[in-house]
């Protein structure tokens, strides 16, 4: 079985491939305006996703990017948007993804520290460091 492609598109010729719309929509709906995001993380969220789950379920990607702009945005800017319980919920996934260490959300939260896209406070919050 072929493995499902990500597409940027090309000149306007092509067009993006549904996981990425889906994805920017769920940016979207994250408070985080996709264009914030370079391309290449978003193709590298897809694709962590497409690891995770072969057969992603579409419920996947809200929460995807919810995790992801708690990153960007940091603690109290994502409770501006989402409320207080969603930044418990984000605070949680990450509290538990670096007992872990190695499941798709400490995957989401290292790519985002290693794209140095990181809000400062998240950083210091969770003792994060790149080695």
């Amino acid at each position: 079985m072929a493995g499902r492609r990500s597409s940027l598109g090309f000149l306007g010729m092509f067009g993006r491939s549904d996981d990425l719309r889906q994805l920017d929509a769920a940016l979207r709906g994250a408070d985080l305006h996709p264009a914030l995001v370079p391309e290449g993380v978003k193709l590298t969220i897809v694709n962590l996703m497409k690891d995770h789950w072969p057969e992603e379920p579409p419920q996947a990607y809200p929460r995807v990017a919810n995790l992801f702009s708690y990153c960007i945005a940091g603690p109290e800017t994502f409770e501006r948007a989402q409320g207080p319980q969603q930044r418990l919920d984000a605070e949680r996934r990450i509290g538990a993804a670096l007992e872990t260490g190695d499941d798709l959300d400490a995957q989401i939260v290292l790519m985002a520290l290693h794209a140095k896209l990181i809000n400062a406070e998240v950083v210091e919050r969770f003792g994060l460091g790149a080695d």
